[in-house]
């Protein structure tokens, strides 16, 4: 898969980096840009992050403690109740809202709130979800069902 990832060279004037371009399945239109923040455990938004300060709340979850809010949030797929989609409508009517959203393999609840949320969401990226370094710049684009990333990918587990 990685050899449909385009390859562009990006210049600024302090800076010569490279954006890999990747495709995934486009889930709710708009564009997003951000820090990435990767999750290696699924998300439950009903009772794992706080609408009011999206920060994550769930009691040993990986991310306990950090906020969510700007950030391009990537993770397997969410879990919990169908309330969550809601949860996530109304982190954005908060301002607390990830500006972007990838799963490996969207699942109705998070897809919905991402629709009433207006937060633009991709899945089934080309790239492995755990091959994206956490805090990299991170451009989705929902209607085109694309991710930009500046940076280099961690290699592949077991390599």
């Amino acid at each position: 898969m990685e050899s449909s990832i385009l390859l562009l060279y990006s210049f600024s004037l302090h800076l010569l980096g490279v954006i890999l371009i990747f495709r995934a399945r486009g889930i709710s239109r708009g564009t997003g840009a951000g820090e990435l923040l990767v999750s290696p455990a699924p998300i439950s938004f009903l009772s794992g992050v706080d609408p009011e300060t999206g920060t994550v709340v769930e009691k040993g979850h990986p991310l306990e403690g950090r906020s969510i809010a700007g950030t391009v949030l990537a993770f397997d797929h969410g879990k919990g109740s169908t309330v969550g989609s809601y949860v996530l409508y109304a982190l954005q009517r908060n301002g607390k809202a990830p500006a972007a959203i990838i799963n490996t393999r969207a699942d109705p609840i998070i897809a919905v709130g991402a629709i009433i949320g207006n937060i633009p969401m991709v899945d089934q990226p080309e790239v492995a979800i755990g091959r994206l370094r956490p805090g990299t710049r991170v451009v989705v684009d929902g209607t085109e069902g694309t991710v930009a990333y500046e940076g280099d990918l961690l290699p592949e587990p077991g390599a």
